[in-house]
């Protein structure tokens, strides 16, 4: 039987969820083309799986649609499970390790040729994700993540704390008078990461001045693009020490104000499921992250 395979899977999300709108959140996709599966999937099977004109309670499935949203996430559940056992049987040596882009690039790529150098044997796959890894379907032994730790049910361990500082290139520092006192930010343009425990706000709590206006000033949705921007001269950062070091140490931007800074504490984590001990290979990848990060 030729089974529509995307309309059942998209079906399968909406009956999850109850709704249209989540189902399509999920899947990337937009709006309209759930519903379009939604509609392909009733005409293909003959019968109606959902009850016209709905009312705010969400939506309402008929019998059929019922029965056939418990089977497909019943099957669904079952090909997951399968999924997740035979993922776990990859090689001793590998090890999947998932971080957000911004750290990805900014602090472990630079140093995995020194990983490979001294673990040979080991194969480590990065992968990145804004979100925290769950870690329930078997891609990912253990998840880098920047926040506010620890997170329940899962085995979390600290590997590095961090602070804030303003940085820009050294262009826009000499085109604009070389500032050195915060009080000069007012003068600047600033540029905005999103990342709410980055904002400047607690710059501005810390070094003033108390009112600095920070309505204006381009937003990032990354702190590896903000970091960006400044390299290129478009104003100035609030930048995450453990981001933005090596740019520092080569020249690309300086701090104008020094050694001034905003402590934020414990930073980054280690977090991998609560499970027994870790494999070798996951153990020697944990002891090799702990020693960079002591190193600075």
């Amino acid at each position: 039987m030729d089974l529509p395979l995307n309309a059942l899977r998209a079906f399968a999300l909406v009956y999850r969820h109850r709704g249209v709108r989540a189902a399509a959140r999920e899947l990337g996709m937009a709006h309209s083309s759930v519903s379009r599966h939604l509609g392909e999937l009733a005409r293909w099977l003959g019968v109606p799986l959902l009850h016209a004109g709905a009312g705010r309670a969400g939506l309402v499935f008929t019998p059929q649609g019922e029965a056939l949203g418990k089977a497909v996430n019943a099957g669904l559940h079952e090909i997951e499970q399968a999924v997740a056992a035979l993922r776990e049987v990859r090689p001793a040596h590998a090890v999947a390790l998932s971080t957000t882009p911004s750290f990805a690039i900014r602090w472990l790529l630079p140093r995995l040729p020194a990983f490979e150098k001294a673990h040979p044997k080991i194969e480590l796959s990065v992968l990145v994700d804004q979100k925290l890894e769950a870690f329930d379907d078997g891609r990912v032994d253990l998840a880098i993540r920047m926040g506010q730790g620890p997170w329940p049910n899962l085995h979390c361990e600290t590997l590095m704390d961090d602070a804030l500082y303003p940085v820009t290139s050294p262009a826009y520092w000499r085109d604009h008078g070389r500032p050195s006192r915060p009080a000069q930010l007012a003068g600047l343009r600033l540029l905005h990461d999103r990342d709410p425990q980055a904002a400047w706000d607690l710059w501005r709590r810390a070094h003033g001045p108390a009112g600095l206006a920070l309505q204006g000033g381009a937003r990032y949705a990354s702190s590896d693009l903000v970091l960006r921007a400044a390299e290129q001269g478009q104003g100035v950062a609030l930048a995450r020490h453990r981001l933005a070091a090596d740019d520092v140490a080569a020249g690309i931007l300086l701090r104008p104000f020094g050694a001034l800074e905003v402590p934020l504490g414990p930073s980054y984590w280690i977090v991998r499921p609560t499970a027994a001990r870790p494999r070798p290979a996951l153990a020697a990848v944990i002891d090799w992250l702990s020693w960079q990060a002591a190193g600075r």
